[in-house]
């Protein structure tokens, strides 16, 4: 990890040089290119990639992935662990428990609640309000 001017610097899986800053509310690791408000709290060992949008009130913690072009809520909780796939729509007041894997492009509607350990398919849609226990959820 290189550090120039506040700007903290990785080589990722392709080789590309990405660039994040130090989030204000939390310190953790947001690129340039996402949208995260002030409110937000982004802890250390969070990641937030260009792209991103994440909506007021939400909370990121240690080892939450927010990948590209992924977007957030208002007021959605990512719990340890939890990656949020490229592409990925979740909806306002979710709760996304530890070691949640949302996959690329699913949509997870506003309310809904996603236990431990859960695994979203890419491009799978879970309604609004949901309870989702199940430790896989594949596309139909």
């Amino acid at each position: 990890m290189a550090r120039r001017r506040g700007r903290i610097e990785f080589e990722n899986d392709r080789g590309e040089v990405v660039h994040y800053a130090r989030h204000e509310n939390g310190g953790g690791l947001v690129s340039p290119k996402a949208e995260v408000p002030d409110d937000v709290i982004v802890v250390p060992g969070a990641y937030v990639e260009a792209g991103a949008r994440i909506g007021a009130g939400s909370r990121l913690k240690a080892g939450g992935w927010i990948d590209e072009n992924a977007q957030l809520g208002r007021a959605v909780v990512v719990a340890e662990n939890v990656h949020v796939g490229p592409d990925a729509r979740i909806g306002d007041l979710v709760r996304l428990g530890r070691g949640v894997k949302i996959g690329a492009g699913a949509v997870v509607g506003a309310g809904v609640r996603v236990e431990d350990d859960v695994h979203v398919a890419p491009g799978v849609t879970i309604r609004p309000g949901a309870l989702v226990k199940s430790s896989v959820v594949r596309a139909a």
